[in-house]
């Protein structure tokens, strides 16, 4: 009886839909971000951290205390999580790209330089910084639901279309975005120094709302 008690309450368990639900990232997620954070830059962002790391200080140290800036283009305020049945399963984090981006600075890293390009390339936009799913949560959804969510805040402020960087190398997102309505804008060649990444190149992807 307790056998099949319990594969009769596994058998419902699988028909239960999953509890989804967003909300704000807070400073107490900036763990959780930095590993996210990561996996959306397919690796850059760790070893960027790790040339930016004090002595004695590791690479994921940087990225949890960028993650828990009150400010900056990676601050939790700028995240909006996704939970799964209480899990952290994911993040969009993104912002407004203004009307008439200014120029690029002159001491902004090499590795940036083809990055800012194709972000000035999409003025008055809403930019996906971080779209990223834990792996354990993938191909369930979850991407084309953040989507969604990114698409409503950028209705919300008016923006006149969304955009999003990919590498030409990530040929799942690329995909996802051209089958939900995105349009590819533009290419610069990426700029690597010792990061080690199969893509060639950043691609801009736009779509108007």
């Amino acid at each position: 009886m307790e056998f099949l008690a319990r594969r009769a309450c596994g058998r419902d368990s699988e028909l239960m839909p999953p509890n989804r639900t967003f909300r704000p990232a807070t400073v107490d997620d900036a763990g959780l971000l930095a590993e996210l954070i990561n996996y959306a830059g397919e690796g850059l962002p760790l070893y960027l951290w790790g040339e930016m790391a004090e002595p004695g200080e590791a690479a994921w140290d940087v990225g949890r205390r960028r993650a828990a800036r009150e400010e900056g283009s990676f601050s939790y305020r700028n995240a909006t999580i996704i939970e799964q049945d209480g899990q952290c399963a994911g993040c969009l984090i993104g912002y407004e790209i203004p009307d008439n981006p200014g120029p690029i600075p002159d001491d902004l890293p090499s590795m940036f330089v083809p990055l800012q390009e194709l972000e000035n390339q999409a003025p008055g936009t809403w930019y996906i910084n971080v779209l990223a799913v834990r792996p354990q949560f993938r191909s369930q959804g979850l991407g084309t639901k953040l989507l969604a969510s990114a698409e409503e805040t950028a209705h919300g402020l008016g923006k006149r279309g969304i955009s999003v960087i990919v590498s030409d190398a990530n040929l799942g997102a690329y995909r996802l975005y051209k089958r939900l309505g995105y349009n590819e804008q533009a290419r610069r060649l990426m700029v690597k120094d010792n990061w080690q990444n199969e893509g060639r190149s950043w691609v801009l992807l736009m779509k108007n709302l």
